[in-house]
C-alpha cells in the first residue's frame, strides 16, 4: 500500500435512515469507515485519513487528515442524519482538503459513500471527474442501497471519466466504482471483496476469495495469497473481515511485545555478565593467596621436620660420645 492521504465522505442524508442494511444504512457506513481506516493505517503507518459528511445544508469536514483513530470515531459520533446529499460539493471540498495536506508526498484519494439520489446531472459529474483527474485525485465511489437506474448511470459516467486507462496504469492510482445491492452480507464485508481494499496493494489483498481472483491480486504483498487457496492466519477476510483484522493486530502486538522482552533480556544479561567477570578475578586472587599461604605452611612444616630430624641426630651423637 502506498503512502496515501484519504478523505472518507459519508452519506448522512435522510436516505441513510433506511434499514435495508443492518442495523441501518448510516451505521453500516460507520462500520465500513472503521474498516477502511484500519486497512489504510496498517498498510502504511504514515498514511492519514480524514472524514467528511455530505448531508444537511452543506458538506462538513468532521475530522481533518489524521492517524488518530479516536478523532475519527469522535467525528462519526458528531454526525447527524439530516437533509439531502451534496455529491459534487462534497468532492470539491474533499479535494481542497487533500490539496492542503501537510505531507505532499502522499497520494490523494477520496472514498465517497452514496445511498441517495443525485441532484447533479451527468454532464456536471463528467466535468467534475475530469477536473479531479487533472489534479491527480483518485476517487472510489461506494454506491449502495436501492438506487434508481438514472443515479447508477450517472455514477458510471463519472467513473468512466475519472478512471485511468492503459496497460501501464499503477493499480494504486486507480479509481474504483463499487455498486453493492442490499443483501444478507454486511456492507463492510462486501467492501472487502471489492478492489477498494482487496485489489493489488490493498491491505486485505492477501486474503482473496475462494475463486482466487482477489487472492491472486494481493498475494504478492500480503504474503498469504497463494492464489486464493490459503489465507493469512487461516481466515478468509471476505468471510470474516473483523476476525482477520483482529488477528493481524494481535500478531503485530505480540511481535512488538516479544521484541521488547528480548531487548530487556539482552540488557539484563549484559549487566549480569559485567558483574560476573569481576567475581572470578577476585576468586582467583583469593585462591592465589590461599595457595601461597598453603605452600608457605607446607614449607614451614618441612623446615620444622628437618630441624626435628637434626635435633634427633644431634642427640644420638651426644650419647655415642
Amino acid at each position: 500500500m502506498p503512502l496515501e492521504a484519504t478523505v472518507i465522505v459519508v452519506d448522512n442524508s435522510e436516505h441513510s435512515r433506511n434499514g435495508d442494511y443492518l442495523p441501518s444504512r448510516f451505521e453500516a457506513q460507520s462500520d465500513a469507515v472503521n474498516l477502511i481506516f484500519s486497512a489504510k493505517t496498517q498498510a502504511n503507518p504514515e498514511s492519514s485519513v480524514g472524514l467528511m459528511s455530505m448531508g444537511g445544508a452543506q458538506p462538513e469536514v468532521l475530522t481533518t487528515l489524521t492517524t488518530d483513530y479516536g478523532k475519527l470515531i469522535d467525528g462519526l459520533h458528531r454526525t447527524k442524519i439530516r437533509g439531502k446529499s451534496h455529491f459534487s460539493t462534497a468532492l470539491n471540498v474533499a479535494g481542497l482538503a487533500l490539496k492542503h495536506r501537510q505531507n505532499k508526498s502522499q497520494r490523494q484519494r477520496i472514498i465517497i459513500f452514496t445511498c441517495s439520489p443525485l441532484s447533479e446531472d451527468t454532464p456536471t459529474l463528467t466535468k467534475l471527474a475530469k477536473r479531479l483527474k487533472k489534479n491527480n485525485i483518485a476517487v472510489d465511489v461506494i454506491s449502495f442501497g436501492d438506487l434508481e437506474s438514472s443515479t447508477t448511470a450517472s455514477l458510471e459516467a463519472f467513473h468512466e471519466n475519472i478512471k485511468t486507462t492503459g496497460d501501464n496504469v499503477d493499480p494504486d492510482d486507480a479509481s474504483n466504482l463499487a455498486v453493492i445491492p442490499p443483501g444478507p452480507n454486511l456492507l463492510s464485508d462486501s467492501i472487502v471483496a471489492t478492489p477498494i481494499l482487496s485489489g493489488a496493494g490493498g491491505a486485505f489483498g492477501a486474503g482473496g476469495g475462494a475463486d482466487g481472483d482477489a487472492g491472486g491480486a494481493g498475494g504478492g504483498e500480503g504474503g498469504g495469497g497463494g492464489g486464493g487457496v490459503e489465507h493469512e492466519f487461516g481466515v478468509d477476510p471476505n468471510a470474516d473481515p473483523e476476525l482477520a483484522l483482529a488477528l493481524r493486530m494481535s500478531m503485530q502486538e505480540e511481535e512488538q511485545k516479544q521484541a521488547r522482552l528480548r531487548e530487556e533480556e539482552e540488557k539484563k544479561q549484559r549487566e549480569e555478565g559485567g558483574g560476573l567477570e569481576a567475581v572470578p578475578e577476585e576468586k582467583a586472587e583469593g585462591s592465589g593467596e590461599s595457595g601461597s599461604g598453603t605452600g608457605g605452611g607446607a614449607e614451614k612444616k618441612k623446615d620444622g621436620d628437618d630441624k626435628k630430624d637434626d635435633g634427633a641426630a644431634g642427640g644420638d651423637n651426644m650419647d655415642t660420645s
